[in-house]
């Protein structure tokens, strides 16, 4: 058997030449529903009440232009049943309201008599999540609804023994695809985002926060905020008393902004803001020891995992990192 290979990597799916940008995605997932008239009649249904649809008299377009309106990431739409605008996001991101505004006023779309017209929110976040940040209504009646990749990815494979054997192919392909991207960590990378642990009882809690990572092998944090990142990380590790204690592989992650759903010993509480929680893997223990260095009390710093492990210091690991980094470019 012949191998591809792209950038070091063995190429498994064509849907991998597309790339994992958003634009990548979105045209991904537009070209598979084109090809695909089971799962394209399932994402239509689970979003709008239309009792079959006609695959031959649907159009599927991706980028669509309007002046003063922006571009559509994807429009599904037919003569007379249905017209359905999809914005897409990578990650735990969602549209503004006044994006989603944007796209309702949108001529083709807001004076069409069309009685199923539906914008919808296509990210990572659960409905639970996004039911708390996205209106109901784009303001002039238009249902907003979401759905997460992980309903599409869903459906792909419930839709795999009703297709014919080519659309099986794509769908395994898709399917294969949208699991390499899906959990927003980029497996490949051996960045390691180094933190801070106090010991310090965590609010409300008769745990430590060093308790949480030792005891209960989770860490949380406010997500996207001051500096914190809007994207897991593929490996953490802490440092206390002065030196590197243990590095992690992030297993699983939620967004939540009531952690006693995620740590029972936390506060039932729900907070003004979100916070990812961390599910993390076997420690990995340095076999020397490794001081911090110079980084202030707090400071949060990203370096690779072999300089954690081979130099002296965090700092110096955290430098090299950027030294390397900078020989890439």
């Amino acid at each position: 058997m012949t191998f591809l290979r792209l950038y070091g990597r063995e190429v498994t799916s064509f849907f991998q030449l597309m790339g994992t940008s958003e634009n990548d995605i979105t045209i991904s997932l537009a070209w598979v529903l084109s090809n695909c008239p089971v799962l394209l009649n399932s994402v239509v249904r689970s979003i709008c009440h239309v009792r079959k649809v006609d695959f031959n008299n649907v159009e599927i377009a991706c980028q669509e232009y309007e002046s003063n309106k922006g571009f559509t990431d994807i429009e599904i739409r037919d003569d007379n049943s249905f017209h359905i605008i999809i914005e897409a996001k990578r990650g735990w991101n969602l549209p503004g309201k006044t994006q989603i505004t944007k796209y309702a006023k949108r001529r083709s779309f807001a004076r069409s008599k069309i009685e199923n017209k539906y914008i919808v929110t296509l990210s990572e976040c659960t409905q639970k999540y996004a039911a708390k940040h996205i209106p109901d209504n784009a303001g002039n009646g238009i249902p907003v609804v979401h759905r997460s990749y992980q309903d599409i990815l869903n459906m792909a494979n419930q839709s795999y023994s009703e297709s014919n054997n080519a659309e099986k192919r794509m769908l395994s392909q898709f399917c294969q695809y949208m699991r390499g991207w899906m959990t927003m960590q980029t497996i490949e990378s051996n960045m390691v985002y180094v933190v801070s642990l106090s010991k310090d009882y965590a609010d409300g809690c008769d745990l430590t926060y060093i308790d949480i990572v030792e005891k209960k092998h989770k860490y949380f944090h406010p997500f996207d905020y001051r500096g914190w990142p809007k994207e897991p990380p593929n490996y953490i590790a802490f440092r206390y008393g002065g030196k590197l204690q243990s590095i992690h592989h992030i297993e699983k992650y939620v967004v939540t902004s009531n952690l006693h759903d995620e740590i029972k010993e936390m506060p039932d509480v729900e907070e003004d803001w979100d916070y990812f929680v961390y599910r993390l893997g076997p420690a990995i223990r340095p076999q020397k020891e490794v001081r911090t260095g110079n980084i202030y009390r707090n400071g949060k710093v990203w370096a690779m995992l072999d300089t954690l492990l081979t130099c002296d210091t965090i700092s110096e690991a955290r430098d090299l990192t950027k030294r390397r980094k900078q020989q890439e470019v």
